[in-house]
C-alpha cells in the first residue's frame, strides 16, 4: 500500500465539453476552500478523455471561468488525455495481477447477454472472465475488463453521505481498456488521482455509484483509496435538472451581468454549506469554517424543502468591481451591477437547496430569492442499485 499523503490534497476535473457551470463552479469552491483551510493544495485536471466532445473553446471558458472567480490552481494544470500511455501501463499491471483480464466478445454479442442478464435481472458477465485467449484470439480486437472480486461488499466512508456500501454481485466487470486502446473513464481518473497525490475527492454525488467501482481499482493496485464527499446536486425550483430555463447557470453569464467574483463565492458556498446562520462572510471566513460537517446531506428525490427567505448575494466587507468600487459598502447591501451592464430580468437565478441541514440559502441578487434544490443520490443498501 502506498503511504497517505500528510498533506491535504484537492482536485477540480471538469470535463471540456461547455462551459463552466454553476455546479461545477460550486464543487471547484468547495475543493478549493477543503485545500485552503487545511494548508492543503487544489489542483486542477482537464478530463478531456472524450475527444469527439471536447473543445478547446470549453477548456477556455472553464480556465475564464475560474479565473473570474479567482479559483486558481497551485500547480500547472493536468490533461487527461495526455497521460493515455500511463493509464495503459496500469492496464498492464492489472492484467499481470490477475485483476483484469481481455473480452473477445462482440459488441452485438455484448448487448444481448447484457440485455438476458438485465431481464434475469442479474449484473452482465463476461464469458471471458475465466478463459484464457489463445495466441490467434490476441490478434482480433478486444476490449479489456476489470475481474471485480465476487460474493463480496464494497463500502465507501462518504464523508457527506455516510457509509455506502454495494454488493459486488451486483456490479458488472467495467471496461478499463476500449477496443481502440483508449482508457476509460473510471481507470483514469484512478490513476490521475493517485498519481497527483489526491487525497480528498470532492464532487457530485452522481458519481457516487463510481466511487464503489474506484474503489475497488484501488484495492487492486494495493493503493490507498482517497477519503470521498459527495455533494447534492443542484436542480431548479421544478426539481428538474438545472437548465436555461431555469435563468443563468453559467458562470459567465453572471460575470456579464456585472456581479462580484466575491459576491458569487458567497453564493456558491451557501448551495449546499452553511456555517450556523451566517450568510455574508469573507474569504478567510469561508476558509477557517468550511467542513463537511456543514454540507447538506442529499434527500431521496421529491423530499426537496425550499430554503429560508435570504438577504442579498453580497460579500461581507468585500465588495469590489474594476477599480474598487463598492469599498465601504454596508454588510448586506445589494451588490450593484457593473455600470452600464444592466441585467435582465429573465435571468434571474430560481435555485432551491433541498437539506435542512442546509440551513437558509445563499444571499440574493437584487432582491430575488434564489431557491434551490439539492438532488437525492440513493443512499444504498448493499447491493441497491
Amino acid at each position: 500500500m502506498t503511504s497517505p499523503s500528510s498533506t491535504v490534497v484537492t482536485r477540480f476535473a471538469p470535463s471540456p465539453t461547455g462551459y463552466l457551470h454553476i455546479g461545477g463552479a460550486r464543487t471547484a469552491l468547495f475543493n478549493w476552500l477543503y485545500a485552503r483551510a487545511h494548508g492543503g493544495r487544489f489542483l486542477i485536471r482537464v478530463e478531456d478523455t472524450d475527444r469527439e466532445r471536447s473543445t478547446e473553446a470549453a477548456v477556455k471558458a472553464i480556465f475564464d471561468g475560474l479565473s473570474w472567480l479567482e479559483l486558481f490552481g497551485d500547480e500547472e494544470p493536468v490533461f487527461q488525455f495526455a497521460r493515455a500511455d500511463r493509464h495503459r501501463e496500469v492496464v498492464d499491471q492489472l492484467l499481470e495481477s490477475g485483476h483484469a483480464y481481455r473480452d473477445f466478445t462482440s459488441a452485438e454479442e455484448t448487448g444481448r447477454l447484457r440485455d438476458a442478464a438485465k431481464a434475469e435481472k442479474r449484473a452482465f458477465e463476461s464469458p471471458w472472465r475465466d478463459r484464457e485467449p489463445t495466441v490467434d484470439d490476441l490478434a482480433l480486437p478486444h476490449v479489456v475488463r476489470f475481474r471485480r472480486p465476487l460474493a463480496t461488499t464494497v463500502t465507501v466512508a462518504d464523508q457527506v453521505q455516510g457509509d455506502v456500501s454495494w454488493s459486488t454481485e451486483d456490479l458488472d466487470d467495467l471496461v478499463l481498456l476500449r477496443s481502440d486502446g483508449a482508457p476509460t473513464y473510471n481507470l483514469a481518473v484512478v490513476v490521475d488521482d493517485h498519481d497527483m497525490g489526491v487525497t480528498h475527492v470532492i464532487r457530485g454525488d452522481d458519481h457516487l455509484n463510481n466511487a464503489a467501482r474506484q474503489s475497488l481499482i484501488y484495492d487492486a493496485l494495493g493503493w490507498t483509496r482517497p477519503t470521498f464527499a459527495h455533494i447534492p446536486l443542484i436542480h431548479g425550483p421544478d426539481g428538474a435538472k438545472l437548465s436555461k430555463r431555469h435563468g443563468a447557470q453559467a458562470v459567465h453569464e453572471y460575470a456579464e451581468m456585472g456581479y462580484l467574483p466575491e459576491a458569487m463565492r458567497n453564493y456558491l458556498a451557501r448551495l449546499g454549506w452553511s456555517h450556523g446562520d451566517d450568510e455574508l462572510f469573507s474569504d478567510e471566513q469561508a476558509i477557517a469554517w468550511f467542513d463537511f460537517k456543514g454540507v447538506g446531506k442529499a434527500r431521496p428525490a421529491g423530499l426537496r424543502q425550499a430554503g429560508a427567505r435570504q438577504r442579498p448575494l453580497a460579500a461581507a466587507g468585500r465588495g469590489r468591481t474594476s477599480g474598487q468600487a463598492g469599498a465601504g459598502r454596508a454588510p448586506g447591501a445589494r451588490p450593484r451591477p457593473a455600470r452600464g451592464r444592466r441585467r435582465p430580468p429573465s435571468a434571474r437565478p430560481a435555485l432551491r437547496q433541498g437539506s435542512r441541514q442546509d440551513g437558509p440559502g445563499p444571499g440574493r441578487p437584487d432582491g430575488v430569492r434564489p431557491e434551490v434544490a439539492a438532488s437525492g443520490a440513493r443512499r444504498k443498501g448493499s447491493g441497491a442499485a
